[in-house]
């Protein structure tokens, strides 16, 4: 457990970038190829090193079989808000239960404050995806602090929630994805492993990340719009520059996939 500070809350663990020049767990490299894919038949056939798959909804086999072509596989987990129809759904008491996340139905932010409520059951999360033979981690909702969520979370309590699970990941072997939560990357840069950001950009950001590139650390950019050449002419120079690996998806997050053409 973390030690408490002056007001009493835990202090976020330090970490500085040599700490990732002393591990025995996969750090996945800048330029890597990956497809993520949550909703439909799943495809094991798509050209990627590293596949992202929902970790309640993926069997023990499937990342079996995927490990067994060469790949390595990812766990979605969504850490920051609740999911009304995940099997654990119940353990989550009321009163962290905040407002409504507008973009996805069925969600509410959580109050990360509550870490005596939300360690455990994330915890149990996590030794799911190390049981069912996952390689890493893709923890969502990271950045409730900069959101509506009901609460009045400050920066310093969204970084101590963050940098628990990343140690969580860490303690069990996983690797951990920054998702998103560009506020914080100077200090979440330190404890996570690589990254992966939603239209960075399309909303001209993603240069904030070249501190996971700097030290060849994989960045993922997942792009949603609907032009494939504006992403083929526009967005791939610019993730070539900037060594990120850019993908083109659907909101769906079928197997549809168009990568930059090398």
């Amino acid at each position: 457990a973390a030690c408490a500070g002056p007001s009493g809350l835990p202090q976020a663990p330090s970490a500085s970038p040599e700490a990732f020049t002393h591990h025995a767990r996969w750090i996945p490299a800048a330029g890597d190829s990956y497809q993520i894919q949550y909703s439909g038949k799943l495809d094991t056939g798509v050209a990627a090193g590293i596949y992202d798959l929902d970790m309640f909804d993926t069997p023990a086999a499937v990342v079996a079989k995927l490990h067994g072509m060469g790949r390595r596989v990812v766990c979605y987990v969504d850490v920051g808000t609740w999911e009304n129809w995940r099997p654990d759904a119940k353990e989550f008491p009321k009163r962290v239960l905040g407002n409504k996340d507008g973009h996805w139905k069925g969600e509410r932010w959580l109050d990360v404050r509550a870490t005596s409520v939300l360690e455990p059951i994330m915890a149990h999360r996590l030794d799911l995806c190390k049981k069912k033979g996952f390689d890493g981690v893709d923890p969502d909702n990271l950045d409730g602090y900069q959101n509506n969520t009901g609460f009045p979370l400050t920066y310093r309590e969204q970084l101590i929630y963050d940098s628990w699970v990343a140690k969580a990941a860490h303690d069990r072997g996983l690797t951990a994805a920054q998702k998103g939560d560009d506020g914080q990357v100077g200090d979440l840069v330190k404890v996570f492993d690589f990254a992966v950001v939603e239209q960075c950009f399309a909303q001209g950001w993603c240069k904030k990340f070249d501190l996971y590139t700097n030290a060849n650390r994989l960045v993922v950019d997942v792009e949603y719009y609907k032009n494939e050449n504006r992403f083929l002419q526009k967005n791939c120079p610019e993730a070539a520059q900037n060594h990120d690996t850019a993908i083109l998806k659907k909101l769906q997050l079928t197997a549809w996939l168009v990568t930059c053409k090398t």
